[in-house]
């Protein structure tokens, strides 16, 4: 008998596996904290004999390493992968006993990275299960436009050939378990449904339905803008992550708050968007903590700045603290919980700004106001308001000179990402209505909604 426990970190949409039999297993892809790994295997009794990565990630930061370390577990890492560490080196067809009678083969799968391997496990010689990383997903596949952009056509060709081996060479029953494509960036496109197996991907999904030359030109012209912080992880994941140091952060008084605002660093504040509209710090930023936090700080925020963390208690912080160290914003400056009022001098005002929904702004009227769409290229060119201005939540920072004068009723295609830049205007003096409505409501409101 075998088993597959899964760990999945909806933050930053990605799933991570622990596999094994009655007295050993196997961690696939492991997060950098790496105590959730560690749980799981005290809950089902066995000892982590090997840490395995499908390839260097792009997305976040691996506690494979780690946990290889603290478990005496062997690493094993793809021998294509250039690493300045002590790894067991994996090629194809490479294969380790997991338990008795369960054996994880590996198999080369490039095409998301050069170096790529997926791994089935296999039960008395019985293929059941393939951990495909970035390879094969749920009706997609990985990008292969994240390690050079001069190699990105040919590892998009190399991801069709490497799905199409899997197709070949395993039963349809096989369950297909990738680490990305619940919400990462790291997929191409994205997914529906939970669950799949290979004989539902020969079905469905256009890698394994489509030739190839049709199936790279629809990858190519799908591929959406990268977040800016995933130039930092694969380097941090080749020279080794550091362990994490998840303890809390110094306390912030009103004053220190004010002081680290003025010096140029981010205060943000990672309460819901209704509270912070409400009544926030003048000057800081609003990254929610039940959103995703990790992906979207890490993206807008300049590498290296110091970050002061705002939350409603000491739960949110330290969710928010265990998200941030998954991306390499390992400690914040300070921090400060409790309710906005104790943020600001005795006597200070909390500054805020309205919301609305796009109903609100037809019975306004767009005229003689600025409608700031920031929503990604993709999703604009499925429709948009006529007259809006385009800037992606993650160039509004540095685009605000291209905001046309005028009170800014911002959108996105939920409220989360219109939060964000609705903050980032209010923080830079502007008039701002957050608009926290589903973009769909746009139409029936009774604005003119344009295609292209």
């Amino acid at each position: 008998m075998f088993f597959i426990d899964t760990i999945e970190l909806t933050g930053l949409g990605n799933r991570h596996y622990l596999a094994g039999g009655p007295r050993t297993a196997v961690a696939v892809d492991p997060p950098r904290d790496i105590d959730q790994v560690l749980a799981a295997a005290a809950r089902r009794g066995v000892r982590i004999t090997h840490v395995m990565e499908t390839h260097l990630h792009n997305d976040y930061v691996t506690g494979g390493l780690e946990l290889a370390r603290v478990t005496g577990a062997a690493y094993l890492v793809p021998a294509g992968a250039h690493v300045s560490f002590a790894r067991v080196p994996v090629a194809d067809g490479d294969a380790v006993t997991v338990d008795s009678g369960l054996e994880l083969r590996a198999v080369a799968t490039p095409g998301h990275t050069p170096h790529h391997l997926s791994y089935v496990l296999r039960e008395r010689e019985r293929p059941v299960a393939v951990f495909t990383g970035g390879a094969l997903l749920i009706g997609t596949v990985g990008r292969p436009d994240l390690v050079e952009p001069r190699l990105t056509e040919r590892l998009a060709r190399a991801q069709y050939a490497s799905a199409h081996r899997l197709a070949a060479e395993l039963p349809d029953a096989t369950s297909v378990l990738p680490t990305h494509g619940f919400g990462s960036f790291c997929s191409s496109a994205e997914t529906e449904g939970d669950t799949t197996t290979i004989g539902k991907e020969k079905a469905t999904n256009a890698v394994l339905t489509r030739d190839v030359d049709s199936f790279v030109a629809g990858l190519l012209a799908g591929l959406d803008d990268v977040p800016a912080y995933y130039a930092h992880m694969g380097p941090a994941n080749a020279a080794g992550p550091a362990p994490v140091d998840l303890t809390p952060p110094a306390v912030a008084d009103a004053g220190e708050i004010a002081a680290r605002l003025a010096a140029g660093e981010w205060v943000v504040d990672l309460r819901g968007r209704i509270a912070f509209a409400e009544g926030h710090v003048a000057g800081s930023f609003n990254f929610e903590a039940d959103g995703k936090l990790a992906t979207y700080l890490a993206w807008l925020i300049p590498w290296g700045k110091p970050v002061t963390l705002l939350a409603e208690s000491p739960e949110q912080l330290a969710s928010a603290q265990r998200e941030l160290v998954r991306v390499g914003i390992d400690r914040p400056a300070a921090a400060a919980t409790g309710k906005p009022e104790r943020w600001v001098a005795e006597g200070a005002s909390l500054a805020s700004f309205p919301r609305s929904t796009f109903a609100g702004l037809a019975e306004r009227g767009t005229d003689g106001v600025v409608v700031l769409d920031v929503r990604r290229d993709s999703e604009r060119a499925g429709g948009h308001i006529a007259g809006s201005v385009h800037i992606p939540v993650h160039e509004v920072r540095q685009r605000l000179g291209e905001v046309p004068a005028g009170t800014v009723w911002v959108h996105c295609a939920g409220g989360a990402r219109a939060a964000i830049a609705a903050s980032l205007l209010d923080a830079a003096g502007r008039d701002v209505v957050a608009v926290d409505d589903g973009f769909d409501a746009a139409a029936d409101a009774g604005l003119t909604v344009v295609t292209g």
